[in-house]
């Protein structure tokens, strides 16, 4: 993995392609023409800053009980839906086509996610107490991993180990082999549910969100709580790790958000400003902004390169926000509301560029693929929409 965070129009792809080749003893010399040319696809991607006019490419009828969850895989050519029918289904995004149906559990699966790196295989968790690890391209259950006391909400791969984590209404996490589906321990700290729960790069740390307006930090190589982030005064909504893993952010339903720092484990900044809850927190690949939606019906745009600056409150929902994330190139924003729509707004000039509307009912969760070429939303009418 090479990050490229300072890619731009001016670099120098020549340059960078040498000084790449300069610190990566398996690049060679046969292979430099081929590596120009992804690098010049980057670069071209990366830059791009037309707006592209996204349209309803096709509706999913998804499940006959409500839609809890969606999760795209790495490529974006699959998408994962969970339901109160106590199934995961996955779906091919160029068809529209239902690939799979994962049965096996016995309440509502809530959680899934496909591991990111492969996409080979998938986790769901349940309201069951349970987690299951299945093959994405067969659909055989693997491995069901036992251990919770109350709902499995949360879900996540380690990104560079075999290993499955779990956060649950039981106020704890588990971690869990891939291989034998054993439980490698268990992460006790929190008073209340955990409803976040994210792996920083290298998967030694893991952070948990909880009801208890705590965030935890946990080293998953001694299994041991190295600190806990406190200072919210209401439940935590939401809680994730900048690109770079040198920051957490949280979302609180104080109505506030803060920035914490990774290293020192002290509050950066809060920022202030919604007049309601705080639902959903995102920050963009380069580290520089971050959004935050709120029940107030407004999402708002924030600098947090250097001082914690608001740039704009972007209006236009009639309805809470329930969830915002920025596309790959960060160029956009993308948010979905109970108003039935999502809207794309751009993060240069804080206007909302398009609204995706067509849905009868909330719309209460929405992603961009890998590529940012296609946009998945989620609504209580049970179906998923594609947008390209």
């Amino acid at each position: 993995m090479i990050d490229l965070m300072d890619l731009s129009a001016k670099t120098d792809i020549k340059v960078l392609a040498r000084s790449i080749k300069n610190s990566e003893p398996m690049i060679t010399e046969s292979v430099m023409e081929q590596l120009e040319e992804t690098l010049l696809k980057l670069q071209t991607k990366v830059c791009d800053t037309s707006v592209k006019n996204f349209y309803k490419y096709k509706t999913l009828q998804t499940h006959l009980l409500p839609l809890t969850n969606i999760a795209f895989d790495k490529l974006g050519k699959r998408c994962l839906t969970g339901s109160y029918d106590r199934t995961c289904k996955v779906w091919d995004i160029d068809s529209g086509k239902e690939l799979l149906t994962l049965k096996g559990h016995k309440n509502v699966v809530y959680a899934v996610s496909f591991n990111k790196l492969t996409s080979d295989m998938i986790v769901t968790g349940s309201f069951d107490k349970t987690a299951n690890v299945w093959c994405s391209r067969t659909g055989h259950c693997h491995l069901t991993l036992w251990g919770h006391d109350a709902e499995v909400v949360v879900v996540r791969f380690s990104p560079t180990q075999c290993r499955v984590a779990t956060g649950s209404m039981d106020s704890t996490a588990k971690i869990f082999h891939l291989s034998t589906g054993t439980e490698v321990g268990t992460l006790r700290g929190h008073t209340a549910e955990i409803i976040s729960l994210h792996y920083n790069d290298d998967g030694n740390q893991i952070i948990t969100g909880s009801f208890d307006g705590s965030i935890c930090l946990w080293d998953t190589r001694i299994l041991k709580q190295t600190n806990t982030l406190i200072g919210h005064h209401g439940k935590i909504s939401n809680c994730l790790f900048s690109f770079d893993c040198s920051r957490i952010a949280s979302s609180s339903l104080d109505k506030t958000v803060k920035l914490w720092d990774v290293r020192m484990t002290s509050c950066v900044g809060t920022l202030s400003g919604h007049d309601d809850e705080v639902l959903d927190v995102a920050i963009d690949n380069r580290g520089i902004k971050l959004a935050s939606a709120s029940s107030d019906a407004t999402v708002r745009l924030w600098n947090i390169a250097g001082d914690l600056q608001e740039i704009a409150v972007l209006e236009g929902h009639r309805e809470e926000v329930s969830k915002v994330c920025f596309s790959p190139n960060t160029n956009n924003l993308l948010s979905s509301s109970l108003d039935k729509t999502a809207r794309i707004w751009s993060t240069d000039s804080s206007r909302c560029i398009q609204t995706l509307s067509g849905h009868t009912d909330d719309v209460f969760n929405c992603a961009y693929s890998y590529n940012g070429d296609t946009i998945i939303t989620a609504s209580k009418d049970n179906t998923c929409t594609i947008w390209r």
